[in-house]
């Protein structure tokens, strides 16, 4: 009867990452998304931000100076200053990042822009607005998600475990499997109706933070005057755009951060 402790175990592992979900689903339908929508104008800093996170508005502010020929972004993965003057607290980090040299890797240039202090004030502003979900996100429906998907691996693992223990005769191993599939299934349970009620589930904006950034992304495809250009880049990220010398730069930028940086998303 060994195994029945790894029962309870899955049954403790499931139950309990369940339950975050199911909290974090109820904060979240308890807020009221349509007066944060009529309260609050996005700027594209902000849905950089409840797009792709911090490394999100550094991206989008690297693109901007880039496109008003006040930074050069090199296809070789350079990034070279023209205008040191910075027009707002998003310029003047990505301008400090790359140092007094004027010329930077993109890769050091857009980790130490994503930290700086004027990302971290953007974050604190929309947080209290309702608009993006606090740091760490522990409640929020993302992390639940990913919590659940854990503990079912974690079931899985445990029956793995029980199954391979020497059992006696009494207790045949097709039924010990059967016992394992009912939490096996409710986390997949949970899964499922969390995917049909809630996705997509944002790792940065709330719920009302989700709405504003579907208006913007309607009016982004990526071409047309630089505002639609640039609410692409801050709704979809670099790799949405057109422009080949641009995906290049950061194409780059990505095989060096693998090479020498810590890669991040």
């Amino acid at each position: 009867m060994f195994w029945v402790l790894f029962l309870l175990s899955a049954w403790a592992v499931a139950g309990l990452a369940c339950l975050r979900l199911c909290l974090a689903a109820v904060r979240a339908a308890a807020v009221d998304p349509h007066a944060a929508v009529r309260e609050h104008t996005l700027t594209l800093y902000e849905a950089a931000f409840l797009s792709g996170g911090p490394r999100r508005v550094a991206d989008l502010t690297l693109v901007s100076m880039a496109r008003q020929r006040r930074l050069l972004l090199a296809h070789t993965g350079w990034a070279t200053v023209v205008d040191p003057c910075g027009r707002d607290e998003m310029e003047r980090s990505v301008i400090g990042a790359i140092g007094p040299g004027g010329q930077s890797r993109i890769a050091p240039v857009r980790a130490a822009a994503a930290a700086a202090d004027a990302v971290r004030s953007l974050a604190d502003r929309l947080v209290g607005a309702g608009l993006a979900v606090p740091e760490g996100g522990a409640d929020g429906v993302a992390a639940g998600v990913r919590q659940v998907r854990a503990a079912a691996v974690a079931v899985c693992a445990l029956g793995v475990v029980a199954l391979a223990l020497p059992l006696p005769a009494t207790e045949p191993r097709p039924l010990i499997a059967l016992w394992f599939a009912l939490p096996l299934t409710l986390t997949l349970g949970c899964l499922a109706i969390t995917r049909v009620e809630i996705h997509p589930y944002a790792r940065w904006a709330s719920p009302a933070g989700q709405r504003l950034v579907g208006a913007l992304l309607r009016q982004a495809d990526g071409t047309a005057d630089d505002r639609t250009f640039l609410t692409s880049v801050a709704v979809r990220g670099v790799h949405a755009v057109g422009e080949p010398d641009l995906r290049a730069a950061f194409a780059h930028r990505e095989k060096y951060a693998g090479d020498r940086w810590e890669r991040q998303a």
